[in-house]
């Protein structure tokens, strides 16, 4: 089945973690008269208008989960000295990362369940887009990076201390997170240079790109083909670098014939390849499905799959880390706080 602009530009906002769901062909809006066009003025965020009285404490939950998760990961490994090597330096970034994924949306979305206001400032909405934009991409690099370390650990043992070193995975980080930066920054400017209508409705809980773009009067051509050229790839190079790593560690791991050796591949692997799973597995459900399903699907079914891509997954996996990881654990276990019994955090030896 041949996909026409509109499913190429649909799948392009999708594979650059830009959670839309109807992405509408390109607009030129030349004759909107000088009164109805403005670049400063807010935006309304429509989602979780009602029932606030619920949704406020689920989402703080999830957020002070998040930030108590997250927070443990880096206390964790900059109180252990054992701790700071290639592998857990890539889970400090992975939770960076996350803390900065969900900081960039949750605590706007509680504000307005606590209060009603809806509203959203214009220079707001725009460091929303590139903290998310940035924060989303981070992890998918950071995921690509894990699996690197994972491969070599298990396909090329004896090669792991000589290729896998810290100073390589400094350079490595430091270049995804400015190289994300970038990307971001792009994307901002190029949103930033439209100017909207008087409809100033948002769908979702937070600004994304997609829906900024389908609601500005300008010419919005440069936006979708940048989105097209540049932004698919920022996720795509990632993801296939997790499955081909995976695909050799599939391999490696089905040769392995010594007693206990596939459960110690999979005690090496299993954390990672949890997260991986739950963050991937979210952006598929959202953003790859057949066009005519993505057409037809309903609000409350895309907030749903946006929450668990946007504030759900970040706020499991340092919990999934801790809980598979026996050095992470005992590192905790460490913490003068913990062993005094506090009753935020539980572990099992």
């Amino acid at each position: 089945m041949s996909l026409n602009i509109h499913h190429l530009g649909r799948l392009a906002v999708g594979l650059s973690l830009n959670p839309s769901l109807c992405l509408p062909t390109l607009r030129h809006n030349n004759n909107i008269t000088a009164g109805n066009q403005t670049s400063t003025s807010g935006f309304l965020l429509l989602a979780f208008s009602s029932h606030q009285e619920l949704l406020f404490p689920l989402f703080l939950v999830l957020y002070l989960a998040a930030l108590l998760g997250n927070v443990l990961i880096l206390v964790a490994v900059g109180s252990d000295s054992r701790l700071q090597t290639p592998m857990y330096v890539l889970l400090v970034n992975l939770s960076l990362a996350d803390l900065c994924f969900t900081s960039a949306t949750v605590p706007r979305l509680l504000y307005a369940l606590l209060t009603g206001d809806q509203t959203i400032t214009h220079s707001a909405c725009l460091s929303q887009v590139f903290f998310f934009l940035m924060a989303g991409n981070v992890d998918s690099y950071v995921l690509a990076a894990m699996a690197w370390d994972r491969y070599v650990a298990i396909c090329k043992p004896l090669h792991y201390a000589t290729v896998v070193t810290l100073p390589r995975c400094m350079v490595l980080l430091g270049a995804v997170w400015v190289g994300t930066a970038l990307h971001s920054l792009l994307h901002t400017v190029l949103l930033a240079r439209l100017t909207f209508c008087s409809n100033r409705v948002l769908p979702y809980f937070f600004c994304d790109l997609h829906p900024l773009i389908h609601l500005a009067c300008s010419d919005t051509s440069l936006n979708y083909m940048m989105i097209l050229v540049e932004g698919g790839s920022v996720i795509i190079l990632p993801a296939i670098c997790i499955v081909v790593s995976y695909v050799f560690i599939g391999a490696a791991v089905c040769q392995i014939r010594a007693p206990g050796g596939l459960r110690k591949a999979f005690s090496t692997c299993g954390s990672h390849l949890t997260v991986v799973i739950l963050f991937y597995g979210t952006v598929v459900s959202v953003y790859l499905q057949p066009p005519g399903q993505m057409e037809g699907q309903e609000e409350p079914q895309d907030l749903v799959a946006i929450v668990m891509f946007s504030v759900v997954s970040p706020t499991l996996n340092p919990y999934i880390y801790s809980l598979q990881n026996r050095e992470i654990k005992a590192a905790l276990t460490k913490l003068s706080w913990l062993e005094r019994g506090s009753p935020f955090f539980t572990l099992s030896s």
